[in-house]
């Protein structure tokens, strides 16, 4: 993928972020944020993100810079990861997606299907799912009974985050897409296990409390996979992802690191921390989650070279 086209898809993906009409100023905050850490020689995503914000750019430019096929479907399954990240995407999102598969040319199925997959993950139960996990997680998973005992909940914690790491390294995007809903099944799970029956809503304002917006963590896997180059292994394979995914790695690994374990303490303690210790106790833990990457990079690469991208989805959507 040359910068002309790198550019082109990030652009897309910004304007996919701004679709929603009802944007606040903490989510342009975070996009900006994002914006700015991915600036680099090849695209200078903060230039981009201004462009978008002032409308210098449209779907049809952007479209219009990408002429390989696999490119052109890239960019749309990205989008609409991207548009579903913190929800289920409203009619402005919508509107946004038939115009910019339109711009692509491409075909009601290619339309269709990232959409209906993006769809069940934006929705995907919480609860249930326990068999799936096992089957694709390195380690047991634990079920969520007030039973659990620390260990067995930080094994699960570790478990997801090995996971998602993994998960970092492969070009589908599909594999980006199920990194956030399993973020949020593993909090779902700490929560149960302390005797919270949880919702999505309440999931991502304690995510958005510890300063983690979902649609500016999505927005951030895309550029640092479009930078670092993995998305330009489109036929698949993690042949060299390993090396130039090393920063990703750290960063979905130690994201759901430090977030099992803060959500592990904030239940624990019955929900007691401000929001100002909420982000606080994240950062610290994100730093000592970074420590860890090193510790179990074996494990992370190993299971990115066996896991299955569509078992995965099947074991987030599973009931």
């Amino acid at each position: 993928m040359n910068p002309t086209e790198k550019q082109a898809v990030l652009t897309i993906a910004l304007l996919a972020a701004f679709a929603d009409s009802n944007n606040s100023d903490a989510e342009r905050d975070a996009v900006r944020r994002v914006a700015e850490s991915l600036g680099g020689d090849e695209v200078n995503a903060a230039a981009l993100y201004q462009d978008v914000l002032l409308k210098r750019v449209t779907v049809a430019s952007a479209a219009s810079q990408l002429t390989r096929p696999e490119l052109r479907q890239l960019a749309y399954e990205l989008a609409v990861g991207v548009c579903d990240a913190d929800k289920l995407r409203n009619d402005a999102e919508t509107l946004f997606l038939a115009e910019l598969g339109n711009a692509l040319g491409l075909t009601q199925p290619q339309i269709a299907q990232p959409a209906a997959t993006a769809d069940a993950l934006a929705t995907v139960p919480l609860h249930g799912g326990v068999q799936a996990e096992a089957a694709a997680l390195p380690g047991a998973v634990v079920s969520s009974q007030p039973s659990v005992s620390d260990a067995e909940l930080d094994q699960m914690i570790l478990n997801y985050s090995i996971l998602n790491g993994a998960l970092e390294l492969l070009p589908p995007s599909m594999a980006s897409m199920a990194i956030i809903p399993l973020q949020m099944k593993m909090v779902y799970r700490v929560g149960k296990v302390h005797g919270y029956e949880l919702d999505r809503g309440h999931i991502k304002d304690l995510l958005a409390a510890m300063g983690v917006g979902l649609t500016g963590q999505y927005l951030e896997d895309i550029g640092r996979k479009l930078v670092g180059g993995l998305f330009g292994q489109i036929a698949g394979g993690i042949i060299g992802g390993l090396a130039r995914g090393a920063t990703g790695i750290a960063f979905s690994f130690a994201t759901t690191y430090a977030l099992g374990q803060v959500a592990k303490r904030y239940y624990a303690g019955g929900r007691t921390m401000s929001t100002q210790m909420l982000k606080d106790t994240f950062n610290d833990m994100l730093g000592e989650a970074r420590g860890l990457q090193a510790k179990y990079m074996p494990q992370i690469e190993q299971q990115a070279r066996t896991v299955d991208v569509n078992q995965i989805v099947q074991m987030v959507r599973s009931q």
